[in-house]
């Protein structure tokens, strides 16, 4: 395990929920030299800013955690955006830091760049193996370009350039937009303002029987800096040659209906829930397999339930700043 505390580490998307999850993992580490950029000093999406900013800084490591990310709402609404910010963003960022001489970039994805039907649990092999759910699929392709920038850089330039793909996120500093936010900041916005204004039913999108897994975000981070700080021999041992992503979740899944019922009592709300079958489902189930980032030594700790209860007293705490 290489921990080098005094080198520059850049953690782009520090003001985003994993991002910042990431600072704070650093932070308990005893990192001493975190760099941060905000979108108010650099435009991610502009090749000439991220070239400059890495020109002037002397940067050793990156955590590439930037990214326009949303629920289905969001996503089928700005596809263009979606495909299209993200595959500048991971374009520029790991150009740039390639042409400076960075060594080693961690580079943050998603479990949906994997077939709709894939077999679960779903194995990192399990990539570009068929087609991909159709309410995100933009976003997933601009992920998968993420991974193969990484790998080609890796094969090319001889780089360490490693990625990891999160099942879905939940936690401190998460997006209680109304429209664009995933499904468990949403249901704890709705099932708070239900209490808050004495409603009797919450109506949700949806069957209520897909499959999905959650994973605290600071488990995530956790996870991510484990995984950077691991030898280069050590990481590559435990992945197939040229294959740079490793699944990271909790290996527990849950419904949709059971997690809203656990939301339900995590808020205090005794009403009725109803599904509206008429609202898309996404894929019917997603659950990573995680027994690669095990046999590297590394498995969450952060319960559902408890996991839950940290994230709705972050938005209470914060409704206001949150509310998105």
């Amino acid at each position: 395990m290489a921990r080098h505390l005094n080198e520059a580490v850049l953690v782009v998307g520090h003001r985003g929920m994993v991002g910042s999850a990431i600072v704070r993992r650093l932070s308990e580490l005893g990192y001493q030299n975190i760099l941060t950029v905000g979108r108010d000093e650099v435009d991610l999406i502009d090749q000439r800013a991220v070239r400059a900013y890495f020109d002037a800084h002397k940067v050793n490591q990156v955590y590439l955690a930037a990214a326009r990310v949303g629920g289905i709402h969001a996503n089928n609404t700005y596809p263009a955006d979606f495909i299209y910010d993200n595959l500048m963003i991971q374009a520029n960022v790991i150009e740039a830091a390639h042409r400076t001489g960075v060594q080693k970039l961690l580079f943050l994805g998603s479990s949906c760049i994997y077939p709709k039907l894939a077999e679960q649990p779903m194995t990192e092999q399990a990539l570009l193996t068929g087609t991909l759910e159709a309410t995100n699929e933009p976003y997933a392709i601009a992920k998968i370009a993420g991974i193969k920038l990484c790998e080609s850089y890796n094969r090319q330039h001889g780089r360490d350039y490693r990625s990891v793909m999160p099942t879905n996120l939940y936690g401190p500093h998460d997006n209680y937009h109304p429209d664009n936010s995933h499904v468990i900041p949403a249901l704890l916005r709705r099932f708070h303002d239900a209490v808050e204004q004495s409603v009797e039913e919450v109506a949700i999108w949806g069957s209520g029987k897909p499959m999905r897994e959650f994973l605290h975000v600071d488990d995530m981070a956790a996870a991510s800096v484990y995984l950077m700080e691991l030898e280069a021999q050590v990481y590559q041992t435990n992945t197939q040659p040229m294959l740079s992503h490793v699944n990271v979740g909790s290996g527990v899944d849950c419904t949709i209906r059971e997690l809203a019922e656990t939301i339900a009592k995590v808020v205090g709300f005794n009403g009725t829930l109803t599904f509206d079958s008429t609202k898309p489902d996404g894929a019917p189930r997603k659950l990573m397999d995680v027994s690669r980032l095990k046999s590297m030594g590394w498995q969450a700790s952060i319960g559902l339930e408890d996991g839950l209860r940290g994230a709705y007293k972050w938005f209470v705490d914060n409704r206001l700043d949150a509310r998105g």
